[in-house]
């Protein structure tokens, strides 16, 4: 996994949308983007980074990543795990790096040095021992795991707001945390009090 607060610091960028949720338009399509929900770790004049974190991935379930990094052998499977890292899924994060790890988590859980805090409650970790210490019970309250992640060059997220293809609103980290992966599209609109079936290619920003 990436150690990711090395190259990613929380931005000072006046009009930085870091720590909230972008959500796809309907115009937007893509095995990645379309119905996607996006959580928005940096956001500078240098370009964006995120994490899809509502599509579930198709490729590998917690224990075969375990098993490939050497913290479950062979022969362990789910049951071996604490019962806070049972339930995790892991998300396809986006088309970029899809071999690298990334786990939101609440803040009471830090790496010096490796931890990234992109607002109050949510933080990035993305190092092997985030993982060893969820699979032994000493890790964050609450997780969410993602392979890969989505990014934008200097100026492209603007210009992709700018053609609507998203709404924007503060992220909820109850939403990130305790809402299943499959409704947090829906409940993203909730909160911005937008209902999918008036929504438009042409609608603004929330």
């Amino acid at each position: 996994m990436v150690d990711l607060a090395k190259n990613v610091k929380r931005s000072v960028f006046p009009s930085s949308l870091e720590g909230q949720f972008l959500v796809a338009m309907p115009a937007v399509k893509g095995p990645h983007f379309e119905r996607s929900v996006i959580y928005l770790c940096s956001h500078s004049e240098d370009g964006a980074m995120g994490l899809v974190v509502n599509q579930l991935s198709s490729q590998i379930t917690l224990p075969d990543l375990l098993r490939q990094i050497d913290i479950l052998d062979d022969d362990e499977d789910m049951i071996d795990l604490p019962e806070s890292a049972r339930g995790m899924d892991v998300l396809d994060g986006g088309p970029v790096d899809q071999g690298r790890g990334f786990v939101l988590h609440s803040p009471d859980y830090k790496l010096e040095s490796s931890t990234l805090e992109v607002s109050d409650d949510v933080c990035l970790t993305a190092t092997v021992e985030i993982l060893r210490a969820l699979s032994e019970g000493r890790g964050p309250r609450s997780a969410l795991l993602t392979l890969g992640y989505a990014g934008w060059s200097a100026g492209q997220l603007e210009d992709e707001l700018q053609s609507n293809s998203w709404l924007t609103c503060q992220a909820d980290a109850s939403l990130l945390f305790e809402c299943p992966p499959k409704d947090r599209y829906d409940r993203s609109l909730a909160l911005m009090g937008v209902d999918l079936s008036m929504l438009s290619s042409e609608a603004g920003h929330a």
